[in-house]
């Protein structure tokens, strides 16, 4: 009896006794190509991987602080001790002058300003290598990880910033509408960390050396800005060569922003806009033409 239905079954087609079959699904196929195009900054693709950018940012978050006694605490003690051995050494014995400002908050103005530059450039241009099993797994914007990596030591600064608030009450110092200023000066840093990132990730890709190079590079950084001392004791025949620095403008802005005073020159801050901006897209640039190969080498 099963021979014969399995016959019949064999022979179904001949006599017309199959139903009306489906034809399969296509499945969505995306094709994913190069682009050639000298910029190509996709901002619909970042923001359809939003997602994936805010997970990296509470990622980033967690593991810092992850398995530590004092969790978040840290972003207020590291500005705090920095402030105060700089206080002791810079502002009772070396006797820096200030502009009239109290050295603790002159100095603290600027420390949380360099203090979220130095964690972004740092974090981003490692970002790439660290995040090298989920390149090499799925496709993605490649820029996604720069970008959570300048953005999530802000939640740092947020809190070292409603430090520095205390403090100036502490010292009778009420801020003014000067703090509008904050606002801008921070993103223009953040841009600045940007586009160092955007150079630098791709080249620790290929060669790790920038990994045990950044940080004495920092350390030289933050001695070559005024933080410690205002820079107004940089004689004027190289003052316009002091201001190259693109942080100058911006720690004069910042340390103006929150404490008033005299406005920032001019020239510094112009020299720091234009630094920033040509640093990011030239960095989108050279990061799009680097991205290609992240996969392969990483």
């Amino acid at each position: 009896m099963m021979d014969s239905l399995d016959a019949l079954a064999l022979d179904a087609p001949k006599h017309g006794l199959t139903g009306p079959r489906s034809e399969p699904t296509a499945m969505p196929v995306t094709e994913i190509v190069p682009d050639h195009k000298l910029v190509a900054f996709d901002a619909a693709s970042v923001w359809q991987y939003r997602g994936l950018l805010w997970v990296l940012i509470l990622r980033d978050l967690k593991v810092l602080y992850r398995q530590t006694a004092l969790g978040a605490c840290w972003a207020i003690a590291q500005p705090l001790f920095t402030v105060a051995i700089f206080t002791v050494i810079f502002g009772h014995f070396a006797k820096i002058p200030t502009d009239g400002a109290p050295y603790a908050l002159f100095a603290g103005s600027a420390i949380i300003l360099w203090t979220y530059f130095a964690e972004a450039v740092r974090r981003s241009a490692t970002g790439l290598v660290t995040e090298a099993e989920l390149i090499r797994k799925i496709y993605f914007p490649r820029l996604v990880i720069p970008l959570a990596t300048v953005v999530s030591p802000m939640v740092d600064f947020a809190i070292a910033m409603v430090v520095m608030l205390v403090l100036m009450l502490w010292y009778g110092v009420v801020p003014s509408w000067h703090i509008v200023f904050a606002i801008p000066t921070l993103a223009v840093t953040a841009m600045l960390a940007l586009g160092v990132s955007l150079w630098l990730g791709p080249v620790n890709v290929r060669f790790r050396d920038v990994k045990h190079t950044l940080p004495f590079l920092i350390q030289i950084w933050m001695y070559a800005s005024p933080i410690v001392y205002a820079a107004s004791i940089v004689p004027d025949s190289v003052r316009w060569v002091y201001a190259l620095n693109p942080m100058v403008g911006l720690i004069e802005a910042f340390r103006f922003a929150i404490l008033g005073g005299t406005g920032p020159d001019v020239f510094a801050l112009a020299v720091s806009v234009t630094v920033a901006s040509l640093l990011l897209l030239t960095g989108l640039i050279f990061f799009q033409r680097m991205e290609r190969s992240f996969a392969d080498i990483i």
